[in-house]
């Protein structure tokens, strides 16, 4: 059986030949709706489909905090920015919010009625209008995402805490040294990791043992935020903390830092376990209810997407944090290799950072394992929210192809460089004037951007353009599969064969949409450059 280039016959088609330029979806068979995560690894839309996300990170790290459309402004986000975004197949925007951004406060660090030891008070640097002025400039910039059809996840973003140790996130007057000298490091950004300072700081942070109740604050502006977009069908979730550490994994007492990251999250009033037996020892300050069960009392709705100990993954080991008892969690991970470049973060040596990234990621999926619980059997969802920031297709090729064989959604680092204060103008996938770079031939992909079934397997080379996609349909989902076709890898057009399936789409669609056949075991889904053998 074939279906012509004229798309008319709508019985099981086993080739289809797309010679036309690829055309804009019609019909409301498009990944819509809020995002579930009921357990095991995938995210589902509500029809019941298994969704794969691709994307970019795009976070602004200096005032105003916030990407939307401002003409001429360093900070514009622009419909040419989402429709570019769009085009390449990504369906989902990594964006950055930032904590000084919600809640800027007054003053600088040190300040007596924040930083005095003792129990948590309200420091009165909240102002909810000032908070709303912030997330409404957010919400322009998801609207415009969502006229794509593309999602957003909220991303809390910090890098070395605060501008002082030439970084940004936490606001000014959150920073408390004590009797430390507030200062930062000369040379590049990344060693005021070994700032005294900001150890000091981000443990006054995470023991939230000072009176101006540093995360009982951070959580107020994540519940603000949540109640803001409670109802928002384009954003995907919510990523509480952007690679929390400190800057010791194991502080001197013997206290892993993944207990105290772990009641960061759930609350001092909802202790769980590391991974293993170990029950979790909250700090006595820590706020009785964590950054999740705030988000999730301010939006029933929407994916907390929960990020590891940054050190310790980093230091090739395994995540600490067990089994969270939450609905609606996405375990939520980085990978970048250590053996690259610190100005351009290409690799020095390609096969041992692949070597390195290939085993973060099966590390991670390990990790998954680990995180079964009754709210979510099997474990979360899971994502890859950060990787790349590099100009090295060899590279890259090599991280997406592994992750199309975990069946890994991601987001790549970054969409544009922004000037960005604790980055590279290398790790930005266009240019200022939005022109590519070379790393699009490998991260604009072929691949199923939701699936009416259970996946098994889906690969796509970009050398050849061959994709090819196998899965166990669902009797009882009508919705079709969505498969992005990547029409930059196919300029004499490609074809498709299908078996246990049909296609529905016109010709030359952006989108591929396959139907179910009624009582198909499997279905079978390959695209190739150029015409079907044959002419059909």
């Amino acid at each position: 059986d074939v279906e012509t280039a004229a798309g008319t016959a709508t019985q099981f088609s086993g080739r289809h030949t797309y010679n036309a330029a690829p055309s804009a979806l019609r019909g409301p068979t498009r990944v819509t709706g809020v995002l579930g995560a009921p357990g095991g690894p995938y995210l589902r839309d509500p029809a019941g489909r298994v969704v794969f996300l691709h994307g970019v990170n795009a976070v602004y790290k200096y005032p105003p905090f916030a990407l939307y459309a401002d003409p001429h402004k360093p900070w514009d986000f622009t419909a040419k920015d989402a429709a570019h975004i769009a085009a390449l197949g990504f369906n989902v925007v990594r964006l950055g919010i930032l904590w000084q951004g919600i809640e800027p406060g007054h003053g600088g660090p040190n300040q007596p009625g924040v930083c005095t030891p003792g129990p948590a008070g309200d420091p009165h640097m909240f102002d909810a209008r000032v908070a709303r002025a912030y997330l409404a400039r957010v919400a322009r910039t998801v609207a415009l995402l969502g006229r794509y059809h593309v999602y957003t996840l909220l991303d809390m973003h910090q890098d070395v805490y605060n501008q002082v140790f030439r970084g940004e996130g936490a606001p000014a007057w959150a920073v408390c040294t004590g009797s430390v000298p507030v200062f930062a490091l000369p040379g590049r950004w990344s060693v005021n990791y070994a700032n005294p300072g900001l150890d000091t700081a981000v443990r006054h942070f995470w023991t939230n043992d000072v009176v101006g109740d540093l995360q009982g604050q951070f959580d107020r502006s994540w519940a603000t935020a949540a109640r803001y977009f409670r109802d928002n069908p384009w954003v995907a979730g919510y990523d509480p903390y952007n690679e929390p550490f400190s800057t010791r994994a194991v502080f001197d007492d013997g206290q892993n830092f993944a207990a105290n990251l772990e009641c960061f999250y759930t609350g001092r009033a909802h202790p769980g376990i590391l991974e293993g037996t170990e029950v979790l020892p909250c700090p006595a300050g820590d706020p009785a209810a964590g950054v999740i069960p705030t988000i999730q009392a301010a939006d029933r709705h929407h994916l907390v997407f929960v990020e590891p100990d940054n050190y310790t993954i980093r230091q090739e080991g395994y995540d600490l944090i067990g089994p969270m008892r939450y609905r609606r969690l996405v375990y939520n991970f980085h990978v970048y290799c250590g053996a690259r470049s610190p100005v351009t973060g290409d690799p020095i040596n390609l096969d041992q950072c692949l070597d390195h990234e290939v085993a973060a990621m099966a590390r991670r999926q390990h990790d998954l394992a680990m995180k079964s619980t009754r709210q979510q059997p099997g474990g979360p969802a899971w994502f890859m929210s950060e990787f790349g920031a590099t100009h090295s297709v060899p590279l890259l090729a090599g991280i997406t192809a592994y992750a199309d064989a975990l069946n890994l959604g991601w987001a790549y680092w970054s969409w544009k460089y922004y000037n960005d204060p604790t980055g590279s103008s290398y790790e930005a996938l266009v240019g200022p004037d939005g022109r590519p770079q070379p790393t699009v031939t490998v991260l604009s992909r072929t691949y199923p951007q939701a699936v009416a079934g259970r996946p098994g397997h889906f690969s796509f080379s970009p050398g050849t353009g061959a994709f090819s996609l196998t899965y166990r349909p669902a009797r009882r989902l009508r919705a079709p599969t969505v498969i992005f076709v990547a029409h930059a890898h196919y300029r004499a057009g490609y074809c498709t064969q299908v078996r246990g399936g049909r296609i529905i789409s016109d010709p030359g669609n952006a989108h591929l949409l396959v139907r179910n056949d009624p009582g198909a075991r499997a279905v079978t889904v390959r695209v190739t450059a150029g015409a079907c053998p044959g002419g059909g």
